[in-house]
């Protein structure tokens, strides 16, 4: 009689242990941010090991393509410090 408890202990949490592992599935928007702060972070790599800034170097010096994928970059860092934020408050 025990193993039946345990059996429907088991299925009763089935459907909560779905949930979570949805919820750790990246969606479009964080696989973007994520690709665009990898881009960032390989850039300021670059820049700071050799004076090298490759985003300007394939856009331009400050041209209007490359302010957008600096921009890009910073919207990104912010989306993943509210995204992280969200993950804490959901862990603690």
């Amino acid at each position: 009689m025990a193993t039946i408890d345990t059996h429907m202990a088991e299925r009763r949490h089935l459907s909560d242990r779905r949930s979570v592992s949805k919820s750790k599935q990246m969606n479009a928007v964080d696989w973007i941010a994520m690709v665009l702060l990898i881009v960032g972070g390989l850039n300021w790599g670059l820049v700071g090991l050799f004076n090298f800034d490759l985003v300007a170097t394939l856009f331009g010096q400050m041209s209007a393509l490359s302010r957008i994928v600096y921009v890009a970059v910073g919207l990104s860092a912010l989306y993943s410090i509210y995204t992280s934020s969200k993950m804490a408050r959901r862990h603690s």
